[in-house]
């Protein structure tokens, strides 16, 4: 088990954001499916896009891997079988895409992942939802966790299922438009609604037809396409707060604020606290800032609720984070993990059953875990770089699900990261 050992650092310089992990993802999927062959580029590298790999070639596509591409022979929108047990690894992405793309076979289809995706990723609303469609979609324990086994084929029809996680919304979405006939999908309580439209934005890019909310004509078909993977501006939210809670100046680039990723709200609302952060381009300008605390809804945004966390507590006042109560089912529990750790710091912060109030408080060192949550990792490295004295936090291996050269790039601009 790898651990960070962090001191209080001034940072100075440029940073580029490394490609977006939901994007690959997705990529990587619609490619699987596409008739012909597609390439993608500037993918990123991490443990997520090598099972999201190994989940395609499982259920038929071909899958060529090179430093800086992808090249993919697609299925034509056909799935037979899975030639294997799929191990969704720690992506919920993979885990939901990839069963209900699951359900498009006419053989038994089995989905598992690691601990957390066994134990903190629900899966009743998407068997649910693939129930009512004609699929038998069972949770293998009968806790509405993974191992799943999914019996096919998905039949036309209609659906209904709650939509708290965007996550089951889209893979529902994408598995309908491939399937035999018309199908009515009513989603109800819609959140993480971003996440949806970044889906739906790919229907639009590659011509899948749909029409409201959401009626799915099916029998999708498209040719191989050619696609550059952006910048993550989820993983854009570190060098950011890094630079406003360590009171220096970046550049980050690798930045489009003009793509589609909802977690680009977080920048607004940073800039609404007072952050001094210009745009140019696809570089970002993080100057010296007063942040000032905010009421925030998070819920466009909810990946970055531990990072804003730590932002809130080197800003004045109150912040007072709501609508995040999907949160609590992501990799762990992200808001009773960043109120136990940042409580560990000396943070004036109170657990709330759908988000956070904080206070401006001043942080010292401490032994942290990560909860083997990327997105907690760094966001509590990010709170050790503006706190007093040293800070232990770990395992931080997971933080290569998004940002793989985390430590160095950041060291390189000045932080003490050990």
């Amino acid at each position: 088990m790898v651990e960070y050992r962090i001191r209080k650092s001034q940072l100075k310089g440029a940073i580029v954001v490394p490609s977006s992990k939901s994007q690959t993802l997705r990529a990587i999927l619609f490619a699987s499916m596409a008739k012909g062959k597609s390439s993608i580029h500037k993918y990123l590298h991490s443990p997520d896009t090598d099972a999201m790999i190994e989940a395609c070639r499982l259920l038929g596509a071909k899958i060529e891997v090179y430093p800086s591409s992808l090249n993919i022979e697609g299925l034509d929108g056909q799935i037979s079988h899975a030639e294997d047990v799929i191990n969704a690894g720690n992506s919920g992405i993979v885990l939901r895409f990839c069963t209900a793309l699951g359900a498009l076979a006419s053989r038994p289809v089995v989905i598992t992942g690691d601990y957390s995706i066994r134990h903190q990723r629900p899966m009743k609303e998407l068997l649910s939802g693939l129930n009512q469609l004609g699929v038998s979609a069972t949770s293998m324990r009968g806790d509405g966790y993974a191992p799943v086994i999914i019996q096919g084929p998905l039949k036309q029809g209609h659906a209904l299922i709650q939509g708290s996680d965007s996550q089951p919304v889209s893979a529902l979405l994408i598995a309908a438009a491939f399937a035999k006939g018309p199908t009515q999908l009513t989603i109800e309580n819609l959140g993480e609604k971003p996440w949806v439209l970044l889906t739906l934005d790919w229907f639009n890019r590659l011509g899948i037809a749909y029409e409201g909310t959401y009626l799915l004509p099916g029998l999708a078909s498209y040719s191989g396409f050619e696609y550059t993977v952006p910048g993550d501006l989820s993983s854009a939210a570190f060098p950011i707060a890094a630079a406003l809670v360590t009171g220096s100046e970046l550049t980050v680039h690798n930045v489009n604020i003009d793509d589609i990723q909802g977690d680009k709200e977080l920048i607004f609302i940073l800039q609404e606290m007072g952050a001094k952060i210009e745009s140019e381009g696809s570089t970002l300008y993080v100057k010296k800032s007063v942040m000032n605390g905010l009421k925030i809804d998070i819920n466009n945004f909810v990946d970055s609720l531990p990072i804003l966390s730590v932002v809130a507590c080197f800003a004045k006042g109150e912040t007072h984070i709501h609508n995040a109560a999907i949160c609590r089912d992501k990799e762990c529990d992200r808001i009773h993990a960043i109120t136990a750790e940042l409580s560990k710091m000396g943070a004036d912060i109170q657990e709330l059953s759908d988000g956070l109030i904080i206070r401006n408080s001043i942080l010292k060192g401490s032994n942290l875990h990560s909860y083997h949550d990327h997105r907690m990792a760094m966001a509590l490295t990010v709170a050790a770089l503006g706190s007093h004295g040293e800070t232990f936090i770990s395992p931080v291996e997971c933080i290569a699900k998004t940002f793989p050269n985390f430590k160095e790039e950041f060291n390189r601009l000045g932080a003490n990261i050990r």
